[in-house]
């Protein structure tokens, strides 16, 4: 079975925001993960965060973007929230806002 890469529509409005570069970025690091599974992509595109919560890392000419993503049942990959990053550390805020969408998607 193959995995299937879905975005949460808040993180799909937030995504519309982004440069086009990130924004490709990002969702060329999406098919690489329904391609070959989570479990084979690894450092630089991704990097686990805690629980569940794995983020997706980006780079382009207009700065560093972040995906929060978690995987569920059915081999799905879900993108829950994106920004741009300003600091060393996702912000905790970033991250809460990634959890309480991952517990609305059960």
């Amino acid at each position: 079975m193959k995995w299937r890469l879905e975005i949460d529509a808040r993180a799909a409005k937030e995504l519309r925001t982004f440069p086009a570069d990130i924004k490709a970025r990002i969702l060329r690091i999406g098919e690489l993960l329904t391609e070959f599974g989570p479990e084979n992509v690894g450092q630089p595109h991704v990097r686990h965060l805690k629980d569940k919560l794995w983020e997706i890392r980006a780079s382009g000419r207009d700065g560093i973007g972040r995906a929060l993503y978690f995987i569920t049942e059915g081999r799905r990959i879900v993108i829950l929230s994106v920004f741009i990053k300003k600091t060393r550390k996702a912000p905790d805020r970033e991250t809460a806002k990634a959890i309480k969408r991952m517990l609305d998607h059960g």
